[in-house]
């Protein structure tokens, strides 16, 4: 099992929402569960990932579109106005000091951006709060965004469905200036050699091992 040791969340993100939940669901047979929606027009649905059967703090995001949001413009979020299909592009980290990790990614020649507070209501109504560094800038995938839960409960610990995680790895042109960034911003991804920029998550579920991409 290759998983980055303070993995948050991995990030699937889709031009349509429902489309997207339904791409995941017919790879995996696990059908995501309704998380609530952002300011900025996106929504989400999540996947609790278990390592060893066992719950942990780790989760599958599902994002895209909010089917109620104002107006058609898809939103720039993780990339999804440019999106044609449903894909894996980014994932955080829980750094346990994320004002520390943040100032130490910053010395790298990739900038975090700043750390700032976001919230969303569940479809229940209430209320989840969370920090997460926001770069001004795009990062390359492999790169994670830093997040902090605080006192809200992390929501690999709440979801319903679940499927086990396997591995969480990246694909890159230059492993070694890759493995070097993502120190700085407190990951241990494990990388391979390859054209491009990909994110891969293996999971296992009632339709086996499935890799989403």
């Amino acid at each position: 099992m290759s998983v980055p040791s303070l993995l948050d969340h991995v990030v699937l993100a889709g031009p349509d929402l429902e489309a997207a939940i339904d791409h995941v669901h017919r790879l995996t047979g696990v059908r995501a569960e309704r998380g609530g929606r952002h300011p900025g027009g996106t929504a989400n649905a999540l996947i609790a990932l278990t390592r060893d059967g066992a719950r942990g703090t780790q989760y599958l995001e599902i994002i895209g579109p909010d089917p109620d949001r104002e107006g058609n413009e898809l939103p720039e979020t993780f990339g999804i106005a440019t999106l044609t299909e449903p894909r894996v592009v980014a994932y955080a980290i829980h750094p346990r000091d994320i004002e520390a990790q943040a100032a130490q990614a910053a010395t790298s020649s990739h900038d975090p951006g700043p750390v700032e507070p976001l919230s969303r209501r569940t479809e229940q109504g209430t209320l989840l709060e969370w920090r997460l560094t926001r770069s001004r800038a795009a990062l390359p995938a492999y790169l994670p965004f830093l997040i902090d839960w605080g006192e809200t409960p992390q929501p690999g610990l709440t979801t319903g469905p679940e499927l086990e995680v396997r591995s969480f790895t990246a694909t890159v042109p230059d492993v070694w200036s890759a493995a070097e960034a993502a120190t700085a911003f407190g990951s241990d991804i494990r990388f391979k050699t390859g054209d491009g920029v990909t994110l891969r998550l293996t999971v296992d579920g009632p339709k086996g091992e499935v890799t989403l991409i």
